[in-house]
């Protein structure tokens, strides 16, 4: 097998294609023939040893990918030899082979294809986490997006509008909110012109949305929580701007707001059985057509130096995802 190693987390040039042994599953694993693997934030992150999660050395990035099962390991029931799987286990993920946990593999219905499964588990997990689960969103509701255009501002969209709410996506350029609109979107605002707040306000007629998602923080989080409605519920999802931002206490207080944690990867350790349901309704969501991954575009897995560059440029519409 051949994977991408890291040996030294000080950025992507430090990555280096590397050939292996092909290792066998232990107890409870599967050894997986990757055929997709996505490119996700964290990825970035942890190859810049900037993640909260810090692999022992050296590790395969690469926490997202599907594939077909080649071998399973002793106690390992539920899947089988030639199955199709994705699977999202944090590493491992930009090589040709990958132990995986039996526990973490998401068994493919049939016609879901390789690139869409490991495009999906991050961004409509974390994303139907927020809305459903952590907003308790309602039909009839506006939700602000904030970094629409991406990959978990993309489902956040397709996932608000299964819901029966109102979108107004906010991206970076006239491009990312003509492909909000391709996917659902109510309203588009292009902050790279618009006044935030501003726009916010004509397109909600002074109410303001009643909940927030923002994956973005940086200098657009303050503006967006002063637009929130009365009793509206802002949505900590990420910091791909790069800074953290802080904010008054005084504003959720004015507002009778809540700022409300999003931390899927812990929720589906903590509480195993609702995320398996949610799991489970979003494959059954992406059978009936109601969601489904933005491409950015797909990539040999040669590639991954330029996928990253590509990724760090902030033009990704969606997902990247390598193929092997």
């Amino acid at each position: 097998m051949h994977a991408w190693l890291c040996t030294d987390p000080t950025g992507v040039d430090a990555l280096t294609w590397t050939e292996q042994p092909t290792p066998a599953p232990k107890a409870g694993e599967v050894l997986i023939e990757i055929k997709a693997a996505s490119l996700n934030f964290p990825d970035l992150l942890i190859v810049q040893n900037k993640y909260q999660m810090k692999p022992p050395l050296p590790f395969v990035p690469g926490s997202e990918y599907a594939g077909v099962v080649q071998a399973v390991g002793e106690g390992v029931t539920h899947l089988r030899p030639g199955q199709n799987v994705a699977c999202l286990s944090g590493t491992g993920g930009f090589a040709t082979h990958v132990i995986a946990p039996a526990a973490l593999c998401m068994p493919l219905p049939e016609g879901f294809s390789h690139v869409d499964a490991a495009a999906f588990i991050m961004i409509y997990a974390t994303s139907h986490h927020a809305l459903i689960d952590r907003a308790q969103l309602k039909a009839g509701e506006t939700v602000l997006v904030l970094g629409a255009a991406g990959g978990v501002g993309t489902a956040a969209i397709q996932i608000a509008k299964a819901q029966g709410a109102r979108v107004i996506a906010a991206a970076s350029t006239e491009e990312k909110c003509a492909l909000c609109l391709s996917v659902g979107a109510d309203a588009v605002i292009n902050y790279g012109q618009e006044n935030l707040r501003e726009a916010i306000k004509a397109l909600t007629e002074g109410r303001g949305p009643d909940v927030i998602y923002d994956p973005v923080g940086g200098e657009y989080t303050e503006p967006a929580f002063r637009s929130i409605a009365w009793r509206g519920r802002y949505l900590v999802v990420g910091f791909a701007a790069g800074p953290i931002p802080a904010l008054p206490l005084n504003l959720p207080l004015l507002k009778g707001a809540s700022l409300v944690g999003v931390f899927w990867g812990d929720f589906a350790k903590r509480e195993p059985r609702q995320n398996a349901a949610m799991m489970a309704e979003l494959a059954q969501w992406y059978a009936q057509g109601k969601v489904k991954p933005v491409i950015d575009r797909t990539m040999p897995m040669s590639q991954l130096k330029a996928a990253y560059a590509h990724m760090g440029s902030r033009g990704v519409m969606g997902k990247l995802v390598m193929v092997n």
